[in-house]
């Protein structure tokens, strides 16, 4: 792979933690598989010197997204658990901004964009192309993608470094993409 990055982008990684990967409490078929595909994404970045961005659930332990509070999900990504740490063979860089979302009890967030500032900061760093890929494809990724799209940015989807809970609806999710970029 040539190295796809100039000026004026940047790399989201979503949501490449324990609790998503194979074993995990909320693990994403194949989530694994994503990483080393990733690392080499963050490696093209960091030459490139463009900014790199993780995202991450970071819920507290009595989440509303939680089944125990009627929401949809297992306990996942709990503060400060390693459930909730990046895959360990994730090779962020040490000036990656880290991007925590759905951080408070009463509120969800899918979207790396929603209530977190990651927009403004973007455009104050005069990124116009966002690369994306990561963990769940038909959720958060999608969520995180559409957000940019909607913020003014234009999105570039990594599929073989993305992973979805249902295959169909990430298929689904990449027609859409595609849709959302034809109308813009």
């Amino acid at each position: 792979m040539t190295n796809p990055f100039t000026a004026g982008d940047a790399l989201l990684i979503v949501d490449v933690q324990n609790d998503f990967i194979p074993g995990g409490s909320l693990a994403v078929p194949d989530g694994d598989a994503v990483v080393p595909v990733l690392n080499t994404w963050i490696e093209h970045a960091t030459e490139a010197g463009i900014p790199v961005i993780a995202s991450r659930d970071w819920h507290p332990a009595d989440h509303v997204s939680f089944a125990e509070q009627g929401g949809l999900w297992p306990p996942h990504c709990v503060q400060d658990t390693a459930g909730a740490d990046f895959h360990p063979d994730l090779r962020l860089p040490a000036d990656a901004m880290i991007i925590s979302k759905a951080d408070t009890t009463e509120k969800d967030a899918y979207s790396a964009f929603e209530d977190t500032g990651l927009a403004s900061t973007l455009k104050d760093l005069g990124v116009e192309r966002v690369f994306v890929g990561g963990l769940a494809l038909d959720y958060c990724v999608r969520a995180s993608a559409l957000d940019a799209l909607e913020n003014g940015f234009e999105v570039h989807l990594i599929p073989d470094g993305s992973r979805a809970i249902d295959e169909e609806a990430g298929a689904a999710f990449v027609q859409e993409l595609s849709e959302q970029q034809a109308a813009v």
